[in-house]
């Protein structure tokens, strides 16, 4: 219900949205009337899932201190992070809903320019629903497009060949039906057609795609997009029009991405950029990233990256177009928001904008739950079992206050030592090396935590049993013991305070690490080989190759690096929520499996 009092809020939203496209669009009330009901459907849905969604997040691991979103992986944030659209033309050939025209819109915003006045949109899509879609994406963004219907193999409305300023594009992947007839003498396909099978059909439309693409694109155009992976190695004619891509000297960066990026394909994939303005030095060279190892895991069949993820792989192709400045801002970005998160330990400001002290909160929990657990001592003998982890915990817990106290000193040091700090890179590198005994202690920390916790569900365990009644039903826990429920409610306080705490402690060290893999992988700050991850490889290796642009045949395989991180408990519990995945799985098939025999006659 606490839905509904927002209701008048959001009609004047809606209201005011309706004003906008009556006042500022070209389109009809009867253009735009499925999506606005598709939207407010989608309004509903979204409701309907926040009365749930805590019961669903509660099921999700975590990394890095954080729940992972439930949202899909969006390449179309990526692919305008790369190719940055500064002014003029935008195409999408497939444009669907239009969520590259946005993402290109938000790159002009962060530099604080209208991109209205900078960009022109346009599309192409087949689907007169998914236009209309697309439309009001825009105008809802205060954007406009021309978007035309068609079928991008066989047309080209908009008649933009060797025009376009950036191409943006998802299109669909391993498509073998497009008529060989039709497009066999498409000015679009300067390379020529690829594969054709015996029955006259493109034997697969992924070379159509990244033809179309470069021959839209100007003398100055960039291009990304996505691509199933299959393309960039593949064999025989398409081998045929890569290497003639390949030769031209505008491909520019390859991305791979692991499998299980999309929620409804489980394919690798890999970013495609191209650039027809290389500098003259890199025209024979081609940057591969292998990022397959660089992820973070959603659910047992979804992985994503994370901002930080997204930021430090875009770093090292700021490394290779000479772009030093944003390398080093993003460092020292990270070393101050380590420092911010440090203090946000001890008082910070949660989701409702309420006041709270993570780690003071936990102590002082720490301190409620252990005076509620002297009425149960008085009713105990001295030699009780309850003795020692009631030692082990009064022991820890001046050990943990102490401890917190220095992080806050080191911490407040640290701050005060970043107002002087100097950002050149060797400076940088000296303050992440500075930084590594403050995120070292935060580590410690969530282990003291943790065991804090533990050491007292161990003694609550004990003062139950023996304040259990006898079978006489006389004993320590006869009438007059104190209740166990309130030692409970204490306990389950604890515990969300130690969840707290451990979130927040957590984020000091990861965004250290998101530093120190930066620093240590690039250590000059300049662009260099790192196996496993990036390689700048030139022509010369690529044809020895067969052509191949795909990442992993170039870059090596990354050594082996030991997690330090590693939790135990955390891996089981992820451990079990697959299990629980894989046998609600499991039965939903026997299910089905009983009902085909079942309507088989079997």
């Amino acid at each position: 219900m606490a839905q509904l009092e927002h209701i008048e809020a959001i009609e004047k939203r809606l209201w005011s949205a309706a004003d906008t496209l009556r006042a500022n669009s070209n389109y009809a009330s009867n253009e735009y009337f499925l999506p606005v009901m598709g939207l407010v459907f989608l309004r509903h849905a979204f409701s309907r899932f926040l009365g749930v969604k805590d019961a669903i997040e509660a099921g999700l691991p975590t990394r890095g201190g954080k729940t992972r979103p439930l949202t899909k992986e969006d390449f179309s944030q990526k692919s305008a992070n790369v190719i940055e659209p500064a002014g003029g033309t935008v195409l999408d050939p497939a444009c669907g809903s239009g969520g590259m025209f946005v993402q290109s819109a938000r790159v002009v915003e962060r530099r604080h320019e209208n991109p209205t006045e900078k960009l022109t949109f346009y599309g192409l899509e087949k689907n007169a629903t998914t236009i209309r879609l697309a439309k009001m994406n825009l105008a809802v963004h205060g954007l406009e497009g021309d978007i035309q219907k068609s079928i991008t193999y066989y047309e080209d409305p908009h008649e933009l060949l060797r025009k376009d300023d950036f191409v943006m594009a998802n299109p669909p992947f391993n498509v073998d039906e497009i008529d060989a007839d039709k497009v066999k003498s498409d000015p679009r396909l300067p390379f020529g057609l690829p594969g054709v099978n015996k029955n006259g059909k493109v034997s697969n439309g992924n070379y159509v795609w990244i033809s179309y693409f470069y021959s839209y694109l100007n003398e100055q155009g960039r291009a990304g997009f996505v691509m199933s992976s299959q393309a960039s190695s593949a064999g025989r004619d398409e081998a045929k029009v890569r290497r003639k891509l390949v030769e031209t000297g505008d491909v520019d960066v390859m991305v791979a991405i692991r499998s299980n990026f999309f929620y409804t394909r489980t394919v690798p994939c890999e970013l495609w950029f191209l650039n027809r303005a290389k500098p003259e030095a890199y025209r024979d060279k081609v940057l591969m990233i292998d990022a397959r190892n660089v992820y973070r895991k959603v659910t047992r069949k979804i992985f994503d990256f994370s901002p930080e993820q997204e930021q430090n792989l875009l770093a090292i192709v700021w490394l290779y177009r000479g772009e030093t400045g944003r390398y080093l801002d993003l460092v020292a970005g990270y070393c101050q928001r380590m420092l911010a998160e440090g203090a946000a330990c001890f008082t910070m400001k949660d989701d409702d904008g309420e006041t709270v002290e993570p780690l003071p909160d936990f102590i002082g929990a720490l301190a409620t739950l252990r005076s509620s657990i002297e009425p149960f001592l008085k009713t105990l003998a001295k030699d009780a079992p309850h003795i020692e982890p009631l030692k082990e915990l009064d022991d820890a817990v001046p050990l943990f206050k102490a401890d917190v106290e220095a992080f806050r000193k080191t911490v407040s040091e640290q701050q005060a030592a970043w107002g002087t700090q100097k950002t050149s890179n060797g400076e940088l590198k000296k303050a992440v090396d500075r930084l590594a005994t403050l995120a070292e202690t935060s580590r410690d920390l969530v282990k003291q935590t943790d065991l804090l916790y533990k050491l007292a569900c161990r003694l609550i365990d004990t003062l139950t049993e023996a304040t259990l009644p006898s079978p006489s039903g006389r004993g320590a826990g006869g009438e007059g013991a104190p209740k166990l429920s309130e030692l409970r409610k204490r306990l389950r306080e604890l515990d969300t305070g130690r969840a707290a705490a451990v979130e927040q402690v957590k984020l000091v060290r990861y965004f250290w690490k998101q530093a120190h893999w930066l620093t240590e992988r690039f250590p000059e700050a300049e662009l260099r080989d790192v196996e496993g991850l990036v390689k700048l490889v030139d022509r010369a290796e690529i044809a020895a190759n067969d052509w191949s642009l795909t990442p992993g045949r170039y870059v090596g395989v990354a050594p082996e690096e030991e997690d330090e991180d590693f939790d135990f408990e955390e891996a089981l519990r992820d451990i079990h929520v697959e299990l629980e995945d894989l046998n609600a799985e499991a039965v939903h098939l026997a299910a089905t499996i009983k009902r085909n025999f079942e309507e088989l006659g079997v």
